[in-house]
This record gives structure tokens, C-alpha cells and sequence, in this order.
């Protein structure tokens, strides 16, 4: 228990010590914040190597670890040090950074709260906090980033106002607020799939999955890059789909109807979203409709009900975060150097005085995205097709084909989608690229603490490929799924 309430403590009293820090000191807010970020992630591993075991606190079990929660926990501590340092080199001096890096370690707090939570009392607390954290950070970019943060804040505010309901209708039904507790029946009880499909939309709205998918596309054309790759691409993927596979398979025994839903808001999300990524010209805003189509594999492979299809859904999870993070992150790097995200005024990164690293990372995670072997991505797609195949072979209708062959065909548009990117970024020479001020005034490579958490995150999309079946997968992903 000590050990969980110093991992929160580490959170959010260097958060509020940032915010009373003088603003003209800001190289000690920012040291501050990575000196934090980084004892988190050391004692997020101290977690992930800890007994399964509840703690209580007053004599309630608030707080339990168990393979699935310590592996996201784990993961949440990893990409809070990341983003943190990344964020060193990528904002100038100026009156937000308290706030942004405050916002930053107090999300951090809650993602740790939220997902190490065996009471839905505190599981509300904390993930309600992350919404205003969540508004807070949109709004650090200043300029027109209110009506983003707004409608962010609405929707994702409106969808904890859904969570709420549930929480009173699982307590009604069962007594309780324990998570390892509650166990409820959607075949014979319309209150139990109440309860589910609140608790599921406020799973859709913190992962991006339609039809609450709008604020990400949003807030990613005005915010910083830091703050998309820190929340929805990587801490709100996890806490998302954390609950989804919580709610599906530990809090409620699904009916086939509602498997089958999962399933088709999946294939619709996939399909829908990356079409309207073909047609951005704005890199972040290109990036964040890849992010919410890559959400319908996951909900996808939870759907299917089987253990090959909830591992691949899990491990997509995991994948997606990493390779989505680098992709944004790189798209920072690329924002800073030039000054601009228009694809229209990008080109020629690649070649002499360009961006050699941020080029190869980019790269790196855009297979991943794609699904292309040997990367990350492959491999969890892989492991969703499998479980839809073996749902087709046990009785799955003509709809789990259809189904199969809608997430095949996403990721070959995926992957359409990327060549056509990387190429306008790093190879283009169109006339307005060449005439580009900023593109002339800035050469070279970003800073090292910009870079190297690119590289770090492409590296494990390799990483997490090649060695898939030695390491995530027997280390993270199928221990969860005994949990689950």
C-alpha cells in the first residue's frame, strides 16, 4: 500500500510545487517535472515486480494489482517519462510551462489511480480528474485551443456523467463497490446492460472510439505534440481499453448481442476514420484519425470473446501507444523544424541538412501502424484476424467475415495512407516546399532530449515484433489475460 500512495504522492506534489515555482525559473519546473516523471516510472516497475495482492485503506480494499493493471501501470510510467523529457527541448521559456508540466504529473497521478483502482468510487475520482487535466493541457497552446478544449471537456465530461449512472445501477444490483466483487449477467437483467453500455461509452470517449471519437481530431490540429503523444495516443488508449476489457470480462458476462456490437462499432471505427484520414492535409490532424481508426482493432479483438482475439486486442492496445506516441512526437520534431504541418508546404526531410533520425522513426512506426512485418503492428492484427477466423470456425455468421475482411482492408488503406505521407514529408520536392522561409532557415536534426524518445519508442516498435511471442506477449499481455 505504501508503495501506491508514494507513487501518487511523487505525482502530484511535484505537480503542485510546479505550479508555486516563479515563472521566470522555468529550467526548475522542467527539471522537476522529469525528475518526478523519472522516479515514477522506477517505482511503476517496482509495482510491475510486486506480489498480486488488494491493499486496503479505512478498511476498504481501494487499490489492487494484478497482472493487468501492473503491466499498464508499468507502460504509464514509461510514456510519462518520455513525453516529460521531450518536452524539455519543446517548449520555449514561458508563463503556461508551470501549469502544462503541473497538468502533466497530475495526469500521470491519475492514470496511476485510475488503473490500479479496486473501488469505483476511486476509479471515478481519478479518471474524472484526468478530464479537466486533459482540458487544462489543450489549453496550454493558447491561440484557438478553447473551443477544442471545450468540446473535449463535453464530451468526455458528458461520458463520466454516463459512468456515474453505472456505478449506481452495479451498486443497486450488487452491494457493492469492489471491483474484484461484482460480476453481473446481460442475458437476463436490462439494468446489468444499462450499466454496461454507460460504462462502455465512457471506455469509447476516453479511447477515441466513435462515435465519440470528434474531440481527438480537434484537439490534435491545435494542441502541442507532446500532449497528444502523452494523452490520446498513449495514457487515454490505455486507460480506455483498460476499462473496456475490465468491464467485458470481469464486471459483466456478455450475450452474443452485445459481443456483436462491440464488433461492429469496431469495424465501423476502422473503416470510417481512416477514411477521413486520407483526405487531411494537416499532418497532427491526418495523425489523429489514424489513432481513433486503430481504436476499432482493439475494441475488435475484445469483441470477439476468445482468448486469441482479447490477447491481440490487448497486445494492439499496448502497440498502439508506442507507435502512435513516436508518430506524434515526430510530427512535433517536423513542426518545430519547419514551422508548419500542412503537408502541402513539407518535403525533402530526408535528404542533406534534414532530419536523418525523426525520418527513420517515422518510418519505423508508420509500418508498425500499417501492420507491416517484422513491427509491432503486424503482429497484434495478426493475433485479431486469428480470433475472428476462430469465431468464424465455431459458428460465426456471414457479419464476422464481413467483419474480417473490413479490418484486412483497413490496414491496406493504413498502409496506402503512410507511403503517400512519408513521401510528402521526407522526399517531396514540391515548388511550395522549396520556397519555404522556414524549411531554408532550419537544418539539421532536433535536440537529443526531442530525439531520443522517438527513438526509443520506434526501436521498442521493432522490438516488440521480432522477439512479439518471447517477451510482451509472455510477459505482458498473457499473464493479463489470466487475471482476466
Amino acid at each position: 500500500m505504501k508503495l501506491i500512495l508514494m507513487l501518487l504522492l511523487y505525482s502530484f506534489v511535484p505537480g503542485a510545487i510546479c505550479l508555486l515555482l516563479p515563472r521566470k525559473n522555468s529550467i526548475y519546473v522542467k527539471l522537476l517535472a522529469v525528475a518526478a516523471s523519472l522516479v515514477c516510472l522506477v517505482l511503476s516497475g517496482v509495482v510491475f515486480l510486486m506480489p498480486l495482492s488488494n491493499y486496503q485503506l479505512f478498511g476498504l480494499e481501494l487499490f489492487r494489482i494484478d497482472n493487468l493493471s501492473r503491466f499498464i501501470a508499468l507502460f504509464t510510467g514509461i510514456f510519462g517519462f518520455l513525453v516529460t523529457l521531450y518536452s524539455m527541448k519543446y517548449f520555449p521559456a514561458g508563463s503556461k510551462l508551470n501549469m502544462y508540466f503541473a497538468c502533466l504529473l497530475f495526469s500521470l497521478g491519475s492514470s496511476f489511480g485510475a488503473v490500479l483502482a479496486n473501488h469505483l468510487v476511486i476509479l471515478l475520482v481519478f479518471w474524472g480528474f484526468l478530464g479537466l487535466t486533459l482540458y487544462l493541457l489543450i489549453q496550454s497552446a493558447g491561440g484557438d485551443s478553447g473551443k477544442a478544449a471545450k468540446k473535449t471537456f463535453i464530451i468526455v465530461g458528458g461520458s463520466d456523467c454516463l459512468m456515474v449512472l453505472a456505478i449506481a445501477v452495479i451498486y443497486l444490483l450488487t452491494g457493492t463497490f469492489q471491483l474484484d466483487k461484482i460480476q453481473l449477467s446481460t442475458g437476463g437483467s436490462g439494468l446489468a446492460t444499462v450499466a454496461f453500455l454507460c460504462l462502455a461509452a465512457a471506455a469509447f470517449a476516453k479511447a477515441g472510439a466513435m462515435p465519440f471519437h470528434t474531440w481527438i481530431p480537434e484537439m490534435a490540429k491545435v494542441s502541442p505534440a507532446p500532449v497528444i503523444a502523452f494523452l490520446p495516443a498513449s495514457l487515454d488508449k490505455l486507460l480506455g481499453i483498460y476499462l473496456l476489457a475490465r468491464i467485458s470480462l470481469n464486471l459483466f458476462v456478455l450475450n452474443p448481442m452485445l459481443s456483436n456490437l462491440m464488433m461492429l462499432i469496431g469495424v465501423i471505427t476502422i473503416i470510417a476514420a481512416v477514411f477521413m484520414a486520407m483526405v487531411q492535409h494537416d499532418l497532427k490532424k491526418l495523425l489523429s484519425y489514424h489513432a481513433v481508426s486503430q481504436v476499432g482493432y482493439m475494441v475488435l479483438g475484445i469483441g470477439t470473446g476468445n482468448p486469441v482475439g482479447i490477447a491481440g486486442g490487448l497486445f494492439h492496445m499496448l502497440n498502439h501507444a508506442i507507435y502512435k506516441s513516436c508518430l506524434f512526437l515526430c510530427g512535433g520534431s517536423i513542426e518545430q523544424k519547419t514551422g508548419t504541418t500542412d503537408l502541402d508546404k513539407l518535403g525533402g526531410l530526408a535528404g542533406r541538412g534534414g532530419m536523418p533520425i525523426t525520418f527513420l522513426a517515422f518510418t519505423a512506426a508508420s509500418m508498425a501502424i500499417s501492420g507491416v512485418p517484422p513491427f509491432n503492428g503486424f503482429v497484434s492484427k495478426w493475433m485479431i484476424y486469428q480470433g475472428l477466423i476462430e469465431k468464424i470456425s465455431v459458428g460465426g455468421t456471414l457479419t464476422v467475415v464481413l467483419f474480417l475482411v473490413a479490418a484486412m482492408f483497413g490496414s491496406a488503406l493504413t498502409l496506402a495512407s503512410f507511403m503517400k505521407l512519408i513521401h510528402a514529408i521526407f522526399f517531396s520536392r514540391s515548388e511550395r516546399s522549396a520556397r519555404s522561409e522556414q524549411g531554408a532557415k532550419n537544418k539539421g536534426e532536433v535536440s537529443w532530449q526531442m530525439w531520443l524518445p522517438q527513438a526509443a519508442l520506434a526501436l521498442l516498435c521493432l522490438v516488440f515484433g521480432i522477439f512479439a511471442f518471447q517477451f510482451p506477449l509472455k510477459y505482458f499481455i498473457y499473464p493479463a489475460l489470466e487475471t482476466l
